[in-house]
């Protein structure tokens, strides 16, 4: 083999090796897990979350606490989220939220940007949307790319990864329980 095409074959495997570490996990590979994430059934009621928020170094930068509240009406479900953090400060989201057939739902509220899509598949559920989040006294168009894990039928860790121009710039850490 002449040298190039050993370079030839070496970037192409550099580059399917970064195709393959880039890639995303996908909701699928939970099908078989359990307890299964029913969403309607999990959000419905009281629930409360604790959490933490860390920046791009992983450091804590707040804590928070949540008091939620879900009602349905069908396929067709609210969740009030009424955000306390440790500074003192709170913010209000609205979700109103569609169940599909196919284990899919769609959401919005006042500051995400379009509609939040997500799926379950057995004990996970994902979904991904953009937000614009208050910043230095304007606001900053993110991603937030959550994914939900249901521990209990009553208990779940939540994992956001909050992305801009392609790259984590903090993380979200929620333990989510029904009251």
């Amino acid at each position: 083999m002449n040298v190039s095409n050993m370079l030839k074959l070496v970037a192409v495997s550099l580059l399917a090796l970064l195709l393959v570490s880039c890639s995303a996990p996908n909701v699928e590979h939970y099908k078989n897990t359990s307890p299964n994430f029913d969403f309607k059934t999990f959000f419905s009621g009281n629930l409360k979350a604790y959490g933490v928020v860390q920046d791009f170094k992983g450091e804590l930068t707040r804590k928070l606490v949540v008091d939620m509240k879900a009602t349905w009406n069908g396929n067709e479900g609210v969740i009030e989220e009424d955000f306390i953090y440790d500074d003192g400060q709170t913010q209000k989201r609205i979700w109103k939220i569609t169940l599909n057939d196919d284990n899919s739902l769609t959401g919005t509220a006042d500051d995400v940007l379009g509609i939040a899509k997500g799926k379950s598949q057995g004990s996970v559920f994902h979904w991904n949307y953009n937000v614009e989040l208050p910043y230095d006294g304007s606001t900053l168009e993110v991603n937030f790319d959550d994914w939900m894990y249901l521990v209990t039928q009553t208990r779940l860790i939540n994992r956001t990864s909050i992305v801009k121009f392609g790259v984590e710039v903090g993380e979200v850490t929620l333990v989510i329980e029904k009251i």
